[in-house]
């Protein structure tokens, strides 16, 4: 078992009897929109003109046992879901297709899930954007927390300024606990101080958005990894994407120095995303130089 992203797959085209109890038979993953959430059912689907329902206490896999809440059950409406067919019944003349999105992520859990170790860099995709954090999919609706502070060494002012719902991104596994709750980070897969500086040099050009403005200075996102620090200036604000020219770039003190030559008109402009690793295992990342008077790094 591997990451499956449970927005991705889809195998609804072309159902039929014949399908669904071969489905049912070889346990063939099956993803499709939740219509609705019935308290005394669960969640309701049409699978190829087949009434389905995946019931409450199949809706969600739980090592510990604990019940899935009501208000999780519903924010599936109008989602895609994975799970596997359990049971076919004719009620009342009728064909009621049961299904399990449990078994499904218990699958996922025991040969994936289970197997992943903090320092891990797994696929995700986003699914909820919070104020404090990202909420992915790391496998078949499994959720795991990535908070704002480790996206990126570049601070923002909100996890939307840097992805989308529905983004598929890499992260790294950084803490598991004994509930199972997953806490992701990502600024290590971004690349270190050195190698984000490398992309420029002083009496040159380039870009950056505006992320705080402070009474000593405009701080300038080069790359999500990287920021300067430019000269009080007026017109701009954060979020506003400007040309600087780069006065100088300074290792050792992690330092580099700009000057805001014009404003770009462009509001809805997203830092590109560029991964200096997307696959393996971190032991230890250092963000800093080797000479420089701050190391900030990450133990795994």
């Amino acid at each position: 078992m591997k990451y499956i992203p449970e927005n991705v797959c889809d195998i609804t085209a072309n159902i039929n009897a014949e399908f669904l109890k071969n489905a049912m038979e070889n346990k063939v993953l099956i993803c499709a929109k939740v219509l609705l959430y019935r308290p005394d059912e669960g969640l309701i689907l049409n699978l190829g003109g087949f009434r389905a329902i995946i019931p409450k206490d199949m809706a969600e896999y739980s090592q510990t046992g604990h019940r899935i809440k009501e208000a999780a059950l519903i924010t599936k409406v109008n989602k895609k879901v994975c799970f596997y067919i359990t049971d076919i019944k004719e009620e009342n003349g009728q064909i009621t297709v049961y299904c399990s999105r449990r078994d499904v992520q218990k699958q996922v859990f025991d040969e994936y899930i289970s197997n992943l170790k903090p320092g891990d860099v797994i696929p995700c995709t986003v699914t909820h954007i919070d104020s404090f954090g990202v909420f992915c999919d790391v496998a078949a609706g499994i959720t795991a927390l990535l908070p704002i502070d480790f996206i990126s060494t570049s601070r923002i002012a909100a996890p939307s300024e840097r992805f989308t719902v529905g983004q598929n991104i890499f992260a790294c596994i950084k803490s598991i606990d004994e509930n199972e709750r997953i806490v992701l980070t990502h600024k290590e897969l971004l690349g270190t101080w050195q190698e984000n500086a490398d992309l420029y040099t002083p009496f040159s050009t380039a870009t950056g958005i505006v992320r705080s403005i402070e009474n000593y200075g405009i701080f300038i996102e080069l790359t999500p990894n990287l920021a300067g620090l430019a000269e009080v200036c007026e017109g701009v604000s954060p979020g506003d994407r400007v040309n600087v020219y780069i006065k100088s770039i300074i290792p050792d003190k992690m330092k580099i120095k700009l000057v805001i030559l014009s404003k770009i008109p462009d509001s809805d402009f997203k830092s590109e995303i560029n991964y200096r690793i997307n696959s393996g295992h971190i032991s230890r990342w250092k963000y800093s130089p080797d000479n420089a008077k701050k190391q900030i790094e990450t133990i795994f």
